[in-house]
């Protein structure tokens, strides 16, 4: 058997919306309850984070479009307890970086099974307010200024 290498404490973060502010929410397979936007961590130390988010977004939806833009915005947070386990032994915290993704509008959501059960979209500030990350919220709520053009 061979183990899994440790996470990158690097991620992204990748707001889906539309241009009318609907924002596509989540739901954690292995946290009902948790709702959030699409994040990963990046699988190589030297993957550029346009790469990560646009593979995340592949991956935790089926979605493969829209326009991609890098809101300059970078989080550093602590992990939560339950899954410190998946990085090195002494890593505490994660550098996230936010993305936006606009849409031209809704479009149909492929889950990843074994990652979510459900997805929601959302008006912007109903969105911000069913997300359990406080930096998913903050970012959704920074929506309005940093989709404009």
């Amino acid at each position: 058997m061979t183990s899994r290498p440790f996470k990158i404490p690097r991620s992204v973060l990748v707001v889906i919306h539309t241009p009318a502010l609907e924002v596509l929410l989540i739901e954690r397979a292995d946290k009902p309850g948790y709702w959030q936007s699409v994040t990963g961590s990046l699988d190589r130390e030297d993957e550029p984070l346009e790469a990560t988010a646009r593979r995340e977004v592949a991956e935790e939806t089926g979605i493969t479009g829209g326009e991609l833009r890098d809101w300059g915005l970078e989080n550093v947070y602590e992990i939560y307890p339950v899954w410190r386990h998946r990085y090195a032994p002494g890593v505490t915290h994660n550098t996230e970086h936010v993305f936006g993704l606009t849409l031209p509008g809704r479009v149909p959501v492929t889950l990843h099974a074994r990652e979510h059960t459900a997805h929601a979209w959302l008006p912007w500030r109903e969105a911000a307010d069913r997300c359990f990350s406080p930096s998913n919220a903050e970012a959704i709520l920074q929506l309005p200024r940093l989709s404009a053009p």
